[in-house]
């Protein structure tokens, strides 16, 4: 898992030489078909790219975006009225029979169908209109991370370019040599601030919100740690009961528009009791569409070292396997 975060910088580099083409080609694909909405398909760390995705589209390109639930396609045998969407179908194994039966259907409905997928043998590939290689290159471990963090930085080229955002486009650019210096900076999650844990609750606002569900992921995965994501301003809306049990916070700030709305949130957990462990903050200085990537890319390598002295093996966790096939 550690090898493999590392390997990131690299990964996103490979991406940004060899998909240009590519990107270009979809964005003139999206000016044709004018979809009036987005519709991801995806699972698991899947569908956490595509919470990131939802605020990125949302907010840079005006389009109102849906998360798919598979099963109203593969299991009752429903289809949906796609034909003025924009699909997008996330994946790193391309395989799961109920994700290739939603791309099926998106397809035959006259979506515009967009695979963003690291295995380039998937059979996925011969149903979608494009195919976006995330160049992520093999991912043993079963916890992902690398391939997450080549998703969002996709969704990212994939923005930039349609919006023709040179801001965006300069920001992905120096992004690798960003984490290349994140991974030297010193761990701020550690085995200390876990191994007390049983439970804990991640808070984020908007982007934050975004990672925010993978982080409680892999506190799940890589720690045993029953972790639950919320925005920020929703937990007051009712789950901020659950500090009465003296439940611990994951800070994931990001510098962006919401960033002085959260803060302000945090200090009312702290306020009311809750032990608040912050992430790695971002300099101002960072472009606030990036800042996401570089909290992960600390905090992939922070989990890691803490299973580890939690005498946990966060590459191969009990009971989880690497590929998920559901129906």
């Amino acid at each position: 898992m550690a090898t493999e975060a590392a390997e990131t910088p690299q990964v996103l580099k490979r991406q940004l030489n060899n998909n240009n083409a590519i990107y270009k080609k979809l964005s003139d694909e999206i000016a044709r078909h004018d979809p009036e909405f987005v519709y991801i398909i995806g699972r698991g760390t899947s569908d956490h790219a595509g919470v990131f995705g939802k605020y990125l589209i949302e907010t840079e390109m005006g389009l109102p975006v849906a998360s798919a639930a598979p099963s109203v396609n593969s299991v009752f045998g429903k289809s949906l009225r796609l034909n003025r969407a924009l699909v997008f179908i996330i994946s790193q194994s391309g395989r799961s029979p109920d994700i290739l039966a939603q791309a099926k259907m998106a397809k035959e409905k006259g979506a515009l169908c967009v695979a963003l997928v690291n295995d380039e043998s998937s059979p996925v590939k011969d149903i979608v209109d494009i195919f976006v290689p995330l160049c992520a290159g093999p991912e043993i471990a079963v916890a992902a991370t690398k391939s997450y963090l080549a998703t969002l930085y996709a969704l990212l080229s994939i923005v930039a370019t349609c919006t023709k955002r040179n801001d965006i486009y300069e920001a992905l650019l120096a992004l690798p040599v960003q984490l290349e210096s994140v991974m030297t900076t010193p761990f701020v999650l550690t085995a200390k601030h876990l191994a007390p844990l049983n439970r804990c609750v991640v808070l984020g606002r908007a982007f934050g919100y975004a990672i925010s569900r993978e982080i409680a992921l892999k506190m799940k995965e890589v720690c045993g740690i029953q972790a639950e994501a919320f925005s920020s301003a929703e937990f007051l809306h009712g789950p901020i009961s659950l500090l009465n049990r003296k439940t611990a916070i994951i800070d994931a700030h990001i510098p962006d528009a919401s960033s002085s709305v959260h803060k302000v949130q945090i200090e009312e957990v702290a306020r009311r009791g809750a032990q608040v462990f912050p992430l790695f903050e971002v300099q101002s200085d960072i472009h606030p569409l990036t800042s996401p990537l570089i909290v992960m890319q600390r905090f992939y390598l922070d989990i890691e070292k803490a299973a580890r002295d939690m005498d946990m093996d966060p590459d191969s966790p009990v009971g989880l396997k690497k590929v998920t096939e559901t129906m």
